[in-house]
């Protein structure tokens, strides 16, 4: 393990890490709380290739909410557990399900899986949970969000009552706590999430414009900050594809992945950003939470997200382990109570920023204004502004919410 850890270049824990794997060794039950980013796939994983038992199994279930998270996990626990002869297998939605059932049958000591790709494997008999001895649920929160809590719940009434359970999560809501209260057994509770839930080293800005304004406005962005690598959020799927196929015409250094790409077609996205091929990634939140790309400069919020928890996590794209970054916030005029809701969940003010040249307002008129019309798209996809001197338009006060 001091091997594979020096290998790794881990040289000093993360703070989750130094609280969790020591309990975790012990085989006590784990109740752990941190923010995206910090660690918390070694905090869990370094225990379990520790303490794996003989024999066959799976003797280790680490249940995922995404299936990028799924692979990162796997990724990770092979990179901590080379040499020692471990096998870690993901299974998840959108791969064919024999290749998976195949190399269940060699009864890997640790399977990572999405809630609803493991009840598929259990109704097949092809994923066993008889020797399990430990069971983790990463990104617990998450799970939860996206409806899986009947899935987990039947995932682990069918785990040994002996098993050790280690719960992970960037919070700790009313249903973590009764999931918690109901399947561990008197759990440790360790909580490094800061105060302020958004990171320190994260520089977090946000601009005031009209729809049909933001690409220009994110175009303008992109030159000033010219990142090593950025991510921007939309909040739907449509939105990401045609924004993608508008960027495209500016610059080839970008891709978008959404929730109706091709599984291959998504790992393909992220490790091709991970190996520096293109620049800026176009997202939904389907990355925005779990997927570990360290140098992350930039993040740009192109669409106001629907939840503050959500924003929370988008921004935790960047500023990892320590590292800095800046996030900026596309708000139209009648958005004012989606910011004020964001800064009082993180309890921080975001700083306004203006674009040196740029009027972020559309020209209205009595007769057709193109806020209010209803012909024109609210998703900044209207027309590019046609050239030629800029005409004067009355400026406009960002109202925000009481």
């Amino acid at each position: 393990m001091l091997a594979a850890l020096a290998e790794a270049r881990y040289e000093v824990p993360s703070p989750i890490q130094s609280g969790v794997i020591p309990i975790a060794l012990e085989g006590k039950d784990v109740l752990g709380q941190a923010r995206t980013g910090t660690g918390k796939t070694a905090a869990f994983g370094i225990p379990i290739i520790e303490t794996l038992p003989e024999g066959k199994g799976p003797h280790a279930l680490i249940l995922v909410p995404t299936r990028e998270l799924a692979v990162q996990v796997r990724d990770e626990l092979t990179k901590l557990s080379k040499g020692m002869g471990v096998q870690c297998v993901a299974i998840y939605g959108g791969k064919p399900i024999r290749g998976q059932m195949d190399k269940l049958k060699r009864h890997p000591q640790i399977v990572v899986g999405t809630p609803g790709r493991v009840i598929d494997h259990m109704t097949r008999n092809s994923l066993a949970l008889d020797h399990l001895s430990v069971v983790v649920l990463d990104e617990a929160d998450r799970m939860l969000d996206i409806g899986f809590r009947p899935d987990i719940e039947k995932i682990l009434r069918r785990c040994p009552d002996d098993r050790q359970t280690m719960l992970l999560s960037a919070t700790v809501p009313p249903p973590i706590e009764r999931l918690a209260n109901r399947y561990m057994r008197d759990p440790v509770k360790v909580d490094f999430s800061p105060t302020n839930i958004s990171a320190d080293t994260i520089e977090q800005h946000y601009f005031t414009v009209d729809g049909p304004k933001k690409m220009e406005l994110l175009i303008r962005l992109l030159r000033r900050e010219q990142p090593t690598k950025a991510i921007v959020f939309c909040r739907t799927k449509r939105g990401t594809e045609k924004l993608f196929q508008r960027l495209q015409k500016k610059t080839k250094l970008v891709r978008c992945i959404h929730g109706d790409l091709h599984q291959g077609a998504r790992n393909r996205t992220i490790s091709d950003f991970k190996a520096n091929r293109y620049r800026i990634l176009i997202a939904t939140d389907v990355v925005g939470r779990g997927i570990d790309i360290s140098d992350v400069t930039l993040i740009i919020n192109y669409d106001v997200p629907e939840y503050s928890d959500d924003y929370v996590h988008r921004v935790g794209r960047t500023g990892r382990m320590g590292k800095e970054g800046v996030a900026y916030t596309f708000v139209t005029p009648e958005e004012g109570n989606q910011l004020t809701r964001i800064e009082m969940r993180i309890d921080k003010l975001l700083i306004r920023d203006e674009m040196e040249g740029f009027d972020p307002y559309v020209k209205t008129s009595v007769e057709t204004s193109p806020v209010h019309s209803r012909d024109t798209p609210a998703d900044g996809d209207a027309k590019e502004p046609e050239d030629g001197p800029p005409k004067k338009t009355p400026r406009r006060r960002h109202r925000r919410a009481l």
